[in-house]
């Protein structure tokens, strides 16, 4: 694929590339994202890549897992973003380090595969070795879109009587939505407690939250509205595939006449490329993975990350906004 497809992390799986149990490495940390299809995937480091390259063959550990055990129906306003910055901010930043994070229970069972990446995405941020869910009907259903006949072999999943390093259960019916502070993704605070911060820019993409899904949930919790004053409202689609939904949706036309600037599908300002990037002092609200200093332009920036909805509420009053209140 070229570089107008966008950002790999999206367009692998969407393209059929990725099937459960597939064991895929990457040259990117996000690259656990595909656990989401209940494949192993991991991020490596170029000179691994080399060796894969050369001999298709890598060396590894087998990591120990942490489960995740998730129920209940997730309150009104509150997704998967708010789930994953809930577990990282509960577990922090190395409290799964070089471990498979399995993500389970009913209320990820509930989830779609749109929301499962951005689970799966994340698990880096506590450390992670990959963040994986296991495929069931719903995977079933999104690879027979991708790949002509394919049936789901239920041997891919959890041993009975599997030993976990460790467990922990949550209870999401009343999770308010999440903000993760800078400059760590594991200064994960309720919404209530950052509102009112003011924001200069507000970056909607990335291989975490830029897909079709992500966006037109910005876009109805916007409404009709225009973006704040003095406000830079930045919405760059994960892939191309996901763009061109946008478009024929009428999306991006309802995005760009509320004053956003709609860019083609790539990473973006998530790793600092070359556009949207923060000024000394300025403030942004980021729908990506991390929120490192420097991240996203200058080392006197302030990131802050969140969901969607929150960044839609927040593009709408120039300020963090708790989207229950729009």
């Amino acid at each position: 694929y070229d570089v107008y497809e966008g950002v790999c992390h999206q367009v692998l799986p969407e393209k059929g590339h990725v099937l459960p149990g597939d064991l895929v490495v990457g040259s990117d940390s996000h690259t656990c994202a595909y656990g989401s299809l209940g494949a192993f995937s991991t991020g490596i480091g170029s000179t691994d890549m080399s060796a894969v390259f050369a001999t298709g063959k890598l060396w590894f550990r087998v990591p120990e897992t942490f489960r995740f055990e998730i129920e209940g129906k997730l309150p009104k306003h509150v997704y998967s973003k708010d789930l994953i910055l809930h577990l990282i901010g509960d577990v922090g930043v190395e409290g799964a380090r070089y471990m498979a994070a399995e993500y389970a229970g009913s209320t990820i069972r509930s989830l779609s595969i749109p929301e499962r990446m951005t689970m799966s995405n994340m698990a880096i941020e506590m450390g992670g070795k990959a963040g994986i869910i296991e495929a069931d009907e719903v995977t079933e259903a999104y690879l027979k879109e991708r790949v002509p006949g394919y049936k789901l072999d239920p041997y891919w999943k959890s041993d009975e009587g599997a030993k976990y390093l460790e467990v922990r259960h949550y209870d999401v019916s009343d999770l308010e939505p999440q903000v993760a502070c800078p400059h760590n993704v594991d200064n994960v605070k309720p919404v209530t407690e950052v509102e009112g911060t003011k924001i200069d820019q507000i970056f909607m993409g990335s291989c975490t939250n830029g897909r079709f899904e992500d966006i037109k949930l910005m876009a109805d919790i916007m409404g009709n509205e225009p973006v704040a004053k003095d406000v830079r409202l930045l919405v760059v689609p994960a892939s191309r595939t996901e763009y061109m939904k946008l478009l024929k949706a009428g999306y991006i036309e309802k995005l760009m006449n509320a004053g956003a600037i709609v860019e083609s599908p790539c990473c973006g300002p998530c790793m600092g490329g070359s556009f949207g990037l923060l000024g000394p002092g300025e403030v942004g609200l980021a729908t990506s993975n991390r929120n490192f200093k420097g991240r996203e332009g200058s080392a006197e920036s302030f990131v802050y990350l969140s969901s969607p909805a929150t960044a839609g509420a927040s593009a709408l009053t120039g300020e963090i906004t708790d989207p229950r209140k729009v």
